[in-house]
């Protein structure tokens, strides 16, 4: 199996769901001069849900979409838990750290969300890891260090820190959200953006925040559908096929993509610190995309609920009343094939690793 086979769809979708975030970002700081912070959160957010429960609605009716497994009841608290970190906490510091420090710099400063989306896969759900995907990921953080950095008493700014808390509140999003995976994207990132939105837009009102004028309001939301529900939707199918950890290392150009357009929207300078930032960030990068992970293993036994077709991992009878055609969607058990092939730790390839 080659590279491109190995990585196809997942890396094109992560990397498009980069290109869309890391875009908004620069959008965003725009609107912050006559925006609350906390009020544009929740627009973003909104404008997210609105716009993809619109895209929901027209689905049937046009014959678009594959078919995809629905939400169910169990999976309730962790969607709950996604939108707190990832839907209220990550945006809301993001928007005030945004309003502290350049709209460049925060846009790199962004790919601490990769780092802290590995470093979870990595400690808690057990992810696998090699010396080149722990290099890379020293050489974002690196990267990050150097342009946070601001010299003398001051050390690094509150601008900074707050980026970095809020990479860190989507880097817990980003492994949550890995629980929800195999459900239908567009159904998780619309529920998502509507309580997330909501949330933010009422604790803003509650202290006084002044609504914008209609264009800006269509302009937020606007940024908000493409930014961050066309975005974690496509991020959502990545995990499907890259697992957690590299859909974030894939994720992690999208702090290049918004740094270019914020120098181009704001005429900010390309400083010394912000190319050596970005090469090391590239470095990192880089070695992420270059590894390849190959070695005998077993598959446990799992009964789960996910569009599929019937290829190696998906050999299994069927009832009389399951769909039929392919892709389809119905709970099916896997067996415990042994065999060895390159892979990701995607829906199917969560085992144990030896050594």
């Amino acid at each position: 199996m080659n590279r491109i086979a190995l990585t196809w769809p997942g890396a094109p979708m992560a990397l498009a769901s980069a290109a869309l975030f890391g875009a908004s970002t620069p959008f965003a700081k725009l609107l912050l001069g006559t925006v609350d912070p906390w009020l544009l959160a929740g627009l973003l957010y909104l404008g997210s849900g609105i716009g993809l429960g619109l895209v929901q609605l027209a689905r049937r009716p046009l014959g678009i979409g594959a078919a995809e497994a629905p939400l169910r009841r169990a999976d309730m608290p962790w969607l709950a838990l996604v939108v707190l970190a990832g839907g209220v906490v990550g945006p809301v510091l993001l928007m005030f750290g945004l309003a502290r420090t350049s709209a460049a710099n925060a846009a790199l400063l962004l790919n601490l969300e990769g780092l802290a989306t590995m470093a979870i896969a990595w400690l808690v759900f057990r992810e696998n890891v090699d010396r080149r995907i722990l290099l890379g990921a020293l050489a974002i953080l690196a990267g990050a260090v150097l342009l946070s950095w601001q010299g003398g008493p001051a050390g690094v700014g509150w601008g900074a820190l707050l980026i970095a808390g809020a990479c860190v509140a989507w880097g817990i999003d980003n492994n949550l959200t890995r629980k929800l995976s195999g459900a239908d994207p567009v159904q998780i990132a619309m529920l998502k953006g509507v309580a997330a939105g909501t949330v933010n837009l009422g604790l803003a009102l509650a202290q006084e925040a002044v609504p914008p004028a209609p264009a800006t309001l269509l302009g937020a939301g606007l940024i908000g559908f493409l930014g961050y529900g066309v975005s974690l939707t496509l991020f959502v199918l990545a995990l499907r096929h890259l697992g957690t950890a590299r859909t974030g290392a894939y994720f992690s150009t999208a702090p290049f993509i918004g740094g270019a357009v914020a120098v181009v929207l704001f005429g900010e300078p390309v400083t010394a610190r912000l190319l050596g930032a970005a090469l090391l960030m590239a470095i990192g990068i880089a070695l992420h995309l270059l590894e390849r992970h190959e070695h005998e293993h077993v598959h446990g036994e799992m009964a789960h609920e996910h569009a599929h077709t019937h290829d190696e991992h998906h050999q299994h009878a069927h009832a009389p009343d399951d769909p039929p055609g392919e892709p389809h969607v119905h709970v099916h058990r896997h067996t415990r094939p042994a065999h060895r092939h390159p892979h990701y730790p995607d829906l199917h390839h969560r085992h144990e690793h030896a050594g």
